[in-house]
């Protein structure tokens, strides 16, 4: 690969995607696209290249996002954010949409869905309290072929074995020769589309909770300030924010702030009201940690 090509691609890549890829990630793209070149039999990088700078194929500019995206992830990954779910946040909402009864999560970046279904099986878990509620869980991604194994809900052994208790393993999945898919329960509770953080996004509506994990890291300042600003409106005034374990507002020009008492919860500027004191005690003493887990 060429300098002239690495700059296009990094330009190409901040362009469509926010991603910024930096000067000691060339051999990154050269393994990623090469695998892409083989797949789409283009000679090689410097092909591909040349067909990009033509600006005519959507598609290949999307397989090339999808190509660079780095879609780690896992169940209950990093345990601290779905504590703050459990005990914090689904009090909070129990307490604030009793009126309305109902919720609406979003789960930005979801990669291949493990976050969107760990918070469906904690939902399931509260169904005593949620009954009559309507729910609603959208991830989104910008890469579709991602989405398309998020939507399955068809996962190997290792991809099980990574954050899944056992008892939600046998409650929630069913085996399929040698991998384990989502019940329909389950996936019939979260909806996946196809979404791009740097673009508008007025026609998702306003979510009671917003997770953001993991995608910040792969973005420049500016890239950052943008995304945050998008999603702020897609808040309600009182709802959580919540971001990867390595990732900060600090030092952003964002409508978000950290909450002073729960690490790893923000909020809109505004501050949130408190939950009314029957509603927290109610739910928590009727769910029990996820089993599984050891504090």
């Amino acid at each position: 690969m060429t300098d002239a090509d690495f700059t296009f691609l990094r330009l190409l890549l901040q362009q469509r995607s926010g991603l910024s890829l930096t000067a000691d990630k060339q051999y990154l793209a050269e393994s990623r696209l090469g695998i892409l070149c083989r797949r789409r039999g283009v000679a090689d990088i410097t092909a591909l290249v040349s067909q990009l700078r033509l600006g005519r194929d959507r598609a290949l500019e999307n397989a090339v996002v999808d190509a660079m995206t780095t879609n780690e992830t896992l169940f209950f990954r990093d345990r601290t954010p779905f504590e703050l779910f459990r005990e914090i946040i689904l009090p909070e909402r129990l307490a604030a949409n009793a009126g309305s009864r109902s919720l609406r999560i979003w789960c930005a970046a979801v990669s291949s869905g493990q976050e969107a279904y760990s918070l469906a099986m904690m939902l399931d878990e509260a169904a005593a309290l949620l009954a009559g509620w309507k729910i609603e869980i959208i991830g989104t991604d910008i890469s579709t072929e991602i989405l398309e194994k998020a939507r399955a809900g068809l996962y190997s052994q290792f991809e099980i074995q990574r954050g899944l208790p056992i008892q939600m393993l046998l409650k929630h999945f069913e085996q399929r020769g040698d991998k384990w898919q989502v019940s329909q329960q389950l996936r019939g509770m979260v909806e996946f589309r196809q979404h791009n953080l740097l673009e508008r996004n007025d026609h998702f509506g306003r979510f009671d909770v917003i997770f953001c994990r993991n995608v910040l890291i792969y973005f420049d300042v500016p890239t950052k300030a943008k995304v945050l600003e998008l999603l702020a409106p897609r808040l309600v005034s009182d709802g959580a924010f919540i971001l990867g374990a390595a990732e900060t507002v600090l030092g952003l020009a964002t409508p978000f702030a950290c909450d002073p008492e729960h690490r790893g919860l923000y909020r809109r500027s505004a501050p949130a009201p408190q939950p009314r004191a029957n509603a927290t005690r109610s739910f928590q003493t009727g769910i029990e940690p996820l089993a599984g887990w050891r504090g």
